[in-house]
């Protein structure tokens, strides 16, 4: 379905009740209520094709226009500004519609073979996988789609034999669903869990390598680290971390939950043993919707199922044993395609370079309100995060105020660090706003 063309503009929406004030309906009013609902759900899903996508040309023409059409996409509030997909993202109008869709087709239970249900984590789904797997670089055979990066990260950290006092090596940036995967089984197996510090910011890449090299021992079994650090934002060398690990002799293994729809992802050429991730973030994909790649079939051989039912143990399936999960959620597989088909549609070249510019320029302005930068100044070490520390500036009070008061979104640590996450759909207005803010909220506190 080609959904190019002019913009046609739309209102509407699904309106919450009011807190506390949920009606109470009897039961025909109920029974009246949910055919209702039921005619009106097709409709509803059809509406959110309506607003067309820009053409491909307008980009070049009228930037600024084509990615105003695009924001369009997305349901988010024109008067909400999101500085947090590193959190969650938002699924634009063809990823709901492609969930909506399939709930009412997979619904129906008329699926063609007698063995046939509206379920997944039984079969290889090829149709899903194929797409996905193409878009990150690699080939089915690699790919397994599980329901998201901790899902995926405990089958890393579960599913290699490993002797006590035998390491791997992390970063102090991870993730608490990279890390505490690694630490439940150093408390259970006595697995050594050894960790380098990320350079605040690092200067460019052998600054990442060279604490990494320092930190290897004879005892290292896998590197396990973020291809972009959740703390910083900082995009690591993941292809020079994985051929310093080769050249060792041990697993490279890295944590991309940031990387698809942030920035193009190559898995077969970075070279990685091992390679996780989740796509409601950046890819604005289903809720749900996680993956786990394996490099070859000897690194699969390494790996146990951490969940297992018939299929688990067939070598011959690769990477699809391990999505032999039990049941859950095909329409969350038909909102992946759809995610990979709308980013392909922008092209991941020019999403990329989008996220950085709006990053770049966020960075650049808080440097100069006197911020501290957690952002690499090496280009290649930067993609759409910008982090920086903000003292005296409470995070968390600012972070509640803005969101409270002015409907902006952001996130961070405690207690002044600011992560703010600049997707392609936001305008530098959206960003300017925050700044406005920001200097205000100084003032309200009487920081100069």
């Amino acid at each position: 379905m080609d959904l190019r063309g002019s913009i046609v503009e739309q209102e509407g929406g699904i309106l919450p009740h009011p807190a506390g004030e949920m009606p109470m309906l009897d039961r025909r009013s109920f029974m009246g209520s949910a055919a209702a609902a039921s005619l009106a759900a097709p409709a509803a899903a059809q509406a959110l094709a309506s607003v067309p996508l820009p053409a491909p040309a307008l980009h070049d023409s009228r930037p600024d226009a084509y990615w105003a059409a695009l924001r369009k996409q997305f349901l988010i509030p024109a008067d909400v500004v999101n500085l947090n997909v590193g959190t969650v993202g938002s699924s634009p109008r063809p990823v709901l519609k492609a969930i909506f869709d399939g709930f009412e087709t997979t619904e129906q239970m008329t699926q063609a073979g007698s063995e046939d249900y509206p379920i997944w984590g039984y079969g290889s789904w090829d149709e899903y996988r194929k797409p996905f797997a193409g878009f990150m670089g690699a080939k089915v055979e690699q790919m397994a789609i599980l329901r998201n990066c901790t899902e995926a990260n405990s089958y890393v950290a579960n599913g290699f034999d490993m002797k006590p006092g035998d390491e791997v090596l992390i970063s102090d940036e991870e993730h608490g669903s990279g890390e505490m995967p690694w630490m439940l089984r150093q408390r259970r197996y006595g697995v050594a869990v050894k960790k380098f510090a990320m350079p605040k910011p690092p200067k460019d890449a052998a600054d990442i390598l060279n604490r990494i090299n320092d930190a290897i021992t004879p005892r290292t079994r896998i590197i396990f680290v973020s291809h972009i650090s959740t703390a910083t934002g900082v995009i690591l060398p993941a292809k020079e971390i994985a051929a310093l690990a080769r050249s060792k002799g041990i697993i490279s293994a890295f944590d991309g939950a940031h990387a698809p729809g942030m920035i193009k992802v190559d898995l077969n050429d970075i070279g990685c043993d091992l390679y996780t991730g989740s796509m409601h973030k950046w890819l604005f994909a289903t809720k749900g919707t996680g993956f786990l790649y394996l490099r070859d079939r000897g690194v699969m051989d390494r790996v146990w199922n951490t969940i297992a039912t018939g299929g688990y143990d067939d070598p011959a399936r690769m990477a699809d044993r391990y999505m032999q999960i039990g049941s859950s959620c095909i329409p969350t597989l038909m909102g992946l395609n759809a995610a990979v088909e709308f980013a392909k549609g922008i092209g991941m070249d020019r999403i990329e370079a989008r996220n950085r510019s709006l990053a770049d320029y966020i960075h650049a302005e808080m440097m100069k309100r006197g911020a501290e930068s957690w952002t690499s100044p090496d280009p290649a070490l930067r993609g759409g995060i910008a982090t920086v520390n903000v003292p005296p500036v409470q995070r968390m009070e600012l972070q509640d105020w803005l969101w409270t008061n002015h409907k902006v979104r952001v996130r961070g640590g405690n207690p002044s660090k600011l992560r703010l996450a600049t997707a392609y759909f936001l305008s530098k207005a959206d960003i300017d706003r925050f700044l406005d803010l920001f200097d205000a909220f100084r003032r309200m506190k009487g920081i100069a």
